[in-house]
């Protein structure tokens, strides 16, 4: 989309969930949560992979907490060694990103005790450096690299903040879709729409923060435009509350894909509310439970328990097609076809896709066509 809805945020390369990587420039070494987490921050390390990348989580445009590869945080213990063993965000485990000017990506990290991390050794970084230079010998001195973003609706409505998200979105969806998109699907032989929604929208129109109020009204104005135009509404709940895959679209803060038994019951009662809500609709067609969950995180037994409750929790209000997704990942697109034989007006939803790979990339349109009739048909079938 351009422009890019991301465009007026303050330091819009550090979003929730933005890895990043420090590399010491007196050390020459990135630092590290020793054995992912648990214990103290080192910065012995000659090169970088998962123990030495930090997911943020965005306090505001410069402040962050740091999260590490086993989901602990970043925080100072005694003496103000460094260390990852919290379990959650608090004060004292907030950090102030410093970037020079002119080069954004070398930084100083201020902690928030007011002082300045330094690497003193590789294997002894404190909170207690109290000098100001940008000299690569000194050791409050790091190069920060970005390796993966995520642009999400947690990123964009807490990268705003509460003032201006509100507005924000509101002007996407006032603009973004539009009844004359309705119109024109309708004409060019389209009669369904599959309408993606975070699990923030059951406590619309006061969800909890970063999230704003205003989704249930635009899922509303689908509905009003599909009717008008003879059109279906399938309503997928694309993002479940901490997260079925840690993609960007299903809600994630950090990227962790953390959604499993305990979330349940919840991720129901937002199937309930969306049931009860629009079970009544002439546009309804179907009601999906869960976009793209992904294995082996999203375990076959915490979603067949899910499924079996959203089921029912959907045939209170309307006989409206119940869709099932299928697993991404290591599983069986068939594992859920038992569970469904017991159930009525039942789909199974299955994502193939022709891309995200360089061999679809190379091929052309009709080999695209082919690979469907080829490879996917009896599978489809």
């Amino acid at each position: 989309m351009q422009p890019s809805r991301f465009d007026g945020i303050v330091n819009k390369d550090l979003l929730d969930g933005t890895q990043v990587q420090f590399l010491s420039t007196r050390l020459n070494k990135y630092l590290c949560a020793e054995s992912g987490g648990g214990t103290i921050i080192v910065a012995n390390r000659t090169s970088a992979s998962g123990w030495e990348t930090f997911r943020l989580w965005r306090v505001n445009a410069s402040y962050f907490n740091f999260r590490v590869f086993f989901k602990q945080f970043v925080g100072l213990g005694n003496q103000g060694v460094v260390q990852a063993v919290l379990n959650g965000p608090t004060n004292s485990a907030t950090f102030e990103i410093v970037r020079r000017n002119g080069d954004p990506n070398k930084v100083r990290l201020r902690a928030s005790n007011g002082l300045f991390l330094q690497a003193q050794s590789e294997t002894r970084v404190t909170a207690d450096y109290r000098g100001s230079s940008w000299d690569d010998w000194d050791p409050s001195v790091f190069r920060m690299t970005i390796v993966n973003t995520l642009q999400g609706e947690y990123q964009i409505t807490n990268g705003y903040g509460p003032d201006r998200a509100p507005q924000v979105m509101q002007d996407h969806w006032n603009s973004y879709i539009t009844e004359q998109d309705f119109n024109f699907m309708s004409s060019n032989g389209l009669d369904a729409v599959r309408v993606p929604v975070g699990w923030w929208i059951a406590q619309d129109p006061n969800p909890p923060r970063p999230f704003v109020g205003g989704s249930s009204r635009a899922l509303d104005n689908a509905f009003t435009w599909a009717e008008k135009y003879g059109m279906k509404v399938i309503i997928d709940l694309h993002a479940v509350k901490d997260s079925q895959n840690g993609n960007d679209h299903s809600g994630t803060r950090d990227g962790f894909q953390e959604w499993g038994d305990s979330n349940v019951g919840e991720t129901v009662a937002v199937i309930e509310y969306l049931a009860a809500r629009y079970g009544g609709r002439l546009g309804l067609a179907a009601i999906e439970l869960m976009n793209e969950p992904l294995a082996p995180g999203a375990t076959f037994d915490a979603l067949a328990k899910y499924y079996r409750a959203g089921y029912d929790a959907v045939r209170k209000h309307t006989d409206a097609y119940v869709i099932l997704s299928a697993r991404l990942g290591p599983a069986d697109p068939q594992e859920f076809f038992s569970l469904a034989s017991s159930m009525n007006r039942v789909v199974i939803d299955v994502h193939n896709y022709n891309l995200f790979s360089d061999m679809f990339s190379s091929m052309s349109v009709q080999q695209n066509i082919d690979y469907i009739y080829n490879q996917r048909a009896s599978d489809l079938g």
